[in-house]
């Protein structure tokens, strides 16, 4: 019985190997490129939410006693933007809006196309940062950030002051 069972296993490995041999080879090529190239585009995304050139990283002891107002302003210089069209956006899961997606972390990502012009009209508004651009020019100082971070003597970049608060709304130029 044995025998019959590892028998029938050859004659199937043997007809697959007859029929499709270079089946497995082809597939496992493909699956290979494929991870490859999605590994590169969630990194090139994700990467370009969090680290251009613009972004700030915060300590723990910097956001110990932070006020509601302070952790909004955080989330925006804390985040940046990819510009796009619809199909990019799509592709990207909608992560192109980093900035929405941090200050409204609850919120249907297919919805923040619809609030971003509302959140920049408030930045404009008040003096604060809005950080977007197109993933080439994104991708490149975030390049440039690690470079930088990754050579003796590389400092990371100075924050910005602490939120105003309540006081009069500061005006652009």
């Amino acid at each position: 019985r044995g025998r019959r069972r590892r028998g029938a296993v050859r004659a199937q490995l043997a007809a697959v190997r007859a029929e499709g041999g270079g089946t497995f080879a082809a597939t496992f090529w493909a699956d290979f490129t494929a991870n490859i190239i999605r590994n590169l585009w969630a990194h090139s995304i994700i990467f370009c939410g969090h680290f251009p050139d613009q972004t700030y990283t915060f300590s723990q002891e910097e956001v110990r006693d932070e006020t509601r107002g302070g952790w909004y302003v955080r989330q925006l210089v804390g985040a940046a933007n990819i510009t796009g069209s619809p199909l990019f956006h799509l592709l990207s899961g909608n992560l192109g809006y980093q900035v929405e997606h941090h200050l409204f972390p609850d919120m249907p990502s297919s919805r923040y196309a619809e609030i971003a012009p509302r959140v920049r009209d408030i930045c404009r508004r008040y003096g604060l940062p809005y950080n977007t651009g197109p993933l080439s020019q994104q991708l490149g100082t975030v390049h440039r950030t690690i470079l930088r971070l990754a050579f003796p003597g590389g400092k990371v970049r100075p924050k910005p002051g602490p939120y105003p608060g309540d006081e009069e709304p500061r005006r652009a130029a």
